[in-house]
């Protein structure tokens, strides 16, 4: 379960930190922003996360079918298994993401320790027992990380709306954010 520490260091403590959106108008346009990027990496983060327990919730789903049905080895049909989470509509409150994960081998090693000693590299050798276990497991850790991250969405969506209620009182100007742009490409 991803735990939030009470003035921890890392950056899910910051962001969920509820001093983190207070004082917002206080703020200076690039401390906002600082922020509001911040946190959408740590959403990025996340949702990486929840995609590779989605992966191998898959695996283990598609384990136990195999054995119910007599199907064909979990190995022949995993390209299509993983494929298939991929084609399936979104569902929750998925959003375009421009950043990439930033701890991408944190998260994997994370996700692969869950289970403890659970080997998903040859399902087919775990008993049922422990097969619907370890899709406790996943389960239970994909819901923990869909609840943070909407926590965070909900800390971007606090900091977009102080950026864009500043644009609509013309506090903040769309041309001063252009020039900075150019300046930083140059």
């Amino acid at each position: 379960m991803i735990e939030v520490r009470p003035g921890g260091r890392r950056r899910i403590d910051r962001v969920l930190d509820p001093t983190f959106v207070r004082g917002l108008a206080e703020l200076s346009l690039e401390q906002l922003r600082a922020r509001r990027d911040e946190a959408a990496q740590e959403e990025t983060d996340l949702s990486y996360l929840r995609r590779l327990l989605h992966a191998r919730i898959d695996i283990v789903r598609a384990e136990q079918e195999r054995r119910r049905s007599g199907g064909s080895s979990i190995v022949d049909q995993l390209a299509a298994i993983l494929s298939d989470n991929a084609l399936r509509p979104a569902r929750g409150s998925g959003r375009h993401q421009q950043l990439e994960p930033s701890r991408a081998g944190e998260y994997r090693r994370q996700a692969e320790a869950l289970v403890g000693n659970a080997d998903l590299t040859d399902v087919g050798a775990l008993s049922d027992a422990k097969l619907a276990g370890t899709l406790e497991d996943y389960r239970g850790e994909e819901e923990s990380v869909s609840r943070r991250r909407r926590e965070v969405q909900d800390v971007v969506d606090q900091l977009n709306a102080e950026i864009a209620a500043r644009y609509a009182r013309g506090s903040a100007n769309v041309d001063d954010l252009l020039a900075a742009e150019r300046a930083e490409d140059s």
